[in-house]
C-alpha cells in the first residue's frame, strides 16, 4: 500500500491520478476535509482507503499501520502568507519529521514536498544552503526538515527525497483560493470581466515581467515517479523546470486559448495591451521586500538524479490547463 497524505489536495490529488494510471489503486489518502469541497479531487481517483491526518499521525506513533510500501508526502499548510508559526511548524515540519521517522522504522521510500520559497528572494535557486534564506514562516518551516534530511543523510535506512515545487498550476488546484496559481486566477478573472490584471513594473521589471519557473503539475507528477521507481537517490531536488518566464506569457497563454475558444484570433502581447484585455495595477506596497520577482530552478543535481523527461512550457501547459478547466466546467 503506498500513502498519499494530502491526497485531496493539489498535487496529491494528482499523484494519485498519475498511480491510478499505472495500474495502481491500493492507496491510502490521507488528508483534513475540514474543507469539505476538496472531495471533489478525490471523487475520480481509486484508493483503498481514505484516513484523516490526524488519525494517520495517531497511528504512526502507535505503530499500527498496516505494512505500507512508500509514503508520498505533499501534506502541508501551503499559504505563504501564514503567520502563526505555531502552526506551520507543527503542520509542515513536525508531521513530515514524524513520517520520516516512521518510514526510516518501517524502511520504506519517503518522498515529501518541499519548496522553492525556501531560496527567499534569491537570486541563485541550487540546493546549497548558502542560497538558502526564506522570507517566511513558510519557507522555514521547509527549510527546517531539509536541513534535518542533510543531517541523517549518511545514516537512512531507506530512500528519502525532498522535491522543492517551483511555481505549479494545473487541474485539481480550484480549492486553494488566492493561493491557487496566477494561471488559475488570470482565466477565471478573464471570464469573469473581459480582462486579465496583472502587477505593473517593480524591483527592475517592467510591467509583467516579474518572472517565475512555472511547471505544470503533469510534470511534478512524473518526478515523483521517478524518484519513486529509481529508490532515489536520496536528497533535496528542484523541482522545477529550469526556465523562467515572466507573469505576462501566462496571462498571454490564457487569453488566446480562450479566445480560441470563441474562435477569435490570438493576439500578441502588444495587442492584448492595446485592446485592453491585459491591464497592470500598481505593484502593492504590502509586498515589496516580501516578493520572489524572479525565480529559476537550477535542474543540475535533478538531471543528474536520471530524470531526463522534457517539461512544458508556458504556452504549452496554460493552454492544456485551460482547455482541461473549461471542458470540466461544460465551456
Amino acid at each position: 500500500m503506498i500513502i498519499v497524505t494530502g491526497a485531496a489536495g493539489f498535487i496529491g490529488s494528482n499523484l494519485v491520478q498519475g498511480l491510478n494510471a499505472r495500474g495502481i489503486t491500493d492507496i491510502l489518502a490521507v488528508d483534513d476535509l475540514t474543507d469539505g469541497d476538496k472531495f471533489v479531487n478525490l471523487v475520480d481517483g481509486r484508493i483503498a482507503d481514505y484516513m484523516d491526518k490526524d488519525t494517520l499521525r495517531a497511528r504512526v506513533a502507535d505503530g499500527s499501520l498496516p505494512r505500507i510500501d512508500a509514503v508520498l508526502h505533499q501534506g502541508a499548510c501551503s499559504d505563504t502568507t501564514e503567520r502563526n508559526g505555531r502552526y506551520m511548524m507543527d503542520n509542515n515540519f513536525r508531521y513530515t519529521q514524524e513520517l520520516f521517522e516512521f518510514c526510516q522504522r518501517a524502511k520504506v521510500p519517503f518522498l515529501y514536498a518541499s519548496s522553492a520559497a525556501t531560496y527567499g528572494a534569491g537570486p541563485v535557486y541550487r540546493e546549497d544552503p548558502a542560497n538558502e534564506k526564506p522570507l517566511n514562516v513558510y519557507g522555514y518551516s521547509k527549510l527546517l526538515f531539509d536541513q534535518v534530511l542533510r543531517q541523517r543523510m549518511d545514516g537512512l535506512t531507506a530512500p528519502v527525497v525532498g522535491l522543492r515545487y517551483f511555481n505549479v498550476y494545473g487541474p485539481r488546484e480550484q480549492h486553494k483560493g488566492r493561493m491557487a496559481s496566477v494561471a488559475f486566477h488570470n482565466m477565471n478573472q478573464f471570464l469573469a470581466e473581459g480582462h486579465v490584471r496583472l502587477f505593473g513594473g517593480w524591483d527592475g521589471y517592467a510591467d509583467g515581467g516579474q518572472s517565475r519557473d512555472f511547471i505544470a503539475v503533469e510534470d511534478v507528477v512524473a518526478v515523483n515517479l521517478h524518484f519513486l521507481d529509481k529508490g532515489g537517490p536520496s536528497g533535496v531536488y528542484n523541482c522545477g523546470t529550469g526556465r523562467a518566464q515572466p507573469f505576462n506569457d501566462v496571462a498571454v497563454a490564457v487569453v488566446n486559448t480562450l479566445r480560441a475558444e470563441r474562435g477569435e484570433i490570438a493576439l500578441s502581447l502588444d495587442a492584448l495591451v492595446a485592446q485592453g484585455l491585459l491591464r497592470y495595477v500598481a505593484f502593492p506596497d504590502d509586498l515589496k521586500g516580501r516578493y520572489q520577482s524572479f525565480t529559476q530552478a537550477d535542474t543540475t543535481a535533478l538531471r543528474a538524479a536520471g530524470f531526463t523527461a522534457p517539461m512544458r512550457d508556458v504556452s504549452t501547459g496554460v493552454a492544456d490547463y485551460v482547455r482541461w478547466w473549461r471542458a470540466r466546467q461544460g465551456g
